[in-house]
């Protein structure tokens, strides 16, 4: 019981250096940025005859929210003394909060509103060696499951909550690699450099399980600092909490698969209707 305490006094300090107030804005503010941008966007389409759908509109914004609890608030200073609400954190910046805003379609609205100039820049940019080679699935799940490991099973971990700059670019690392793994499995934006149904389900299956073993291993082996007790139950989060939004990939791909193989209609083959019976 007393070593608990300890614990979690040495935790408080490293509160008390790592989640002031500037570290928290430096994290919610290009998700605040990010959600005015997008309204204007919406705005801004509207405005031209082409209105949005209101239920991309409230994904981003859901995705949005999320992050910034996660990064900034009650939550982010609890995160740092109790290493289960760590893992919810690490659930909705990672996984939810990807998954929802790119459901959002953020780069069809960008294309749609940007000059047309601009527009060419940014599709000649989704074209290039660089976005090809990150949204890979392969390389996307070793940014995104591979850092994990990295993370939870090395002294990294405790470094995050000595150095804010860590912190930071921890947290900003585990949100973008979130968002690329999920556009490299589904594809809701326009998509350049697409890869085979077969090839993404093979490397999603591999990586949810890479995530399933790493919280497994978090369960039996606590972080460096951690009690037993919040290590096991962050574990059971991470498992459970990454399994709930994993299944809702899961579900879009078979989906988008099964959409993609369905036998289209000859061109020049006449089509019937009711209204032909």
């Amino acid at each position: 019981m007393i070593h608990h305490n300890h614990i979690h006094h040495t935790d408080a300090t490293h509160l008390h250096h790592t989640i002031g107030l500037v570290p928290q804005m430096v994290l919610a503010l290009p998700f605040i940025i990010g959600l005015v941008v997008y309204l204007m966007g919406v705005f801004v389409s509207s405005r031209r005859g082409k209105p949005w759908p209101v239920y991309r509109t409230a994904l981003w914004a859901t995705g949005a929210v999320c992050s910034i609890v996660a990064v900034a608030g009650p939550l982010a200073e609890r995160a740092h003394l109790d290493f289960s609400v760590h893992m919810v954190g690490h659930l909705l910046l990672g996984m939810l909060a990807p998954l929802l805003m790119v459901l959002a379609a953020p780069m069809t609205l960008i294309l749609r509103t940007l000059p047309v100039p601009l527009a060419r820049r940014v599709s000649r940019l989704l074209k290039s060696r660089y976005v090809r080679f990150v949204t890979d699935p392969i390389v996307a799940s070793l940014l995104n499951v591979g850092a994990l490991w990295i993370l939870y099973t090395t002294h990294l971990y405790t470094a995050m909550h000595e150095y804010s700059w860590l912190h930071v670019l921890i947290h900003f690392h585990v949100f973008l690699a979130g968002y690329v793994f999920t556009i490299s499995m589904i594809y809701i934006d326009p998509t350049p450099h697409r890869t085979s149904f077969m090839y993404r389900s093979i490397v999603l299956i591999l990586a949810l399980a890479a995530h399933g073993i790493l919280s497994k291993f978090i369960y039996a082996n606590p972080p460096a600092g951690i009690a037993p007790a919040e290590a096991q139950f962050g574990g059971m989060l991470m498992y459970y909490g990454g399994d709930a939004v994993d299944i809702l990939i899961i579900f879009i791909l078979c989906y988008q698969w099964y959409k993609a193989s369905r036998p289209r209609p000859e061109i020049g083959r006449p089509s019937y209707s009711l209204e032909h019976s």
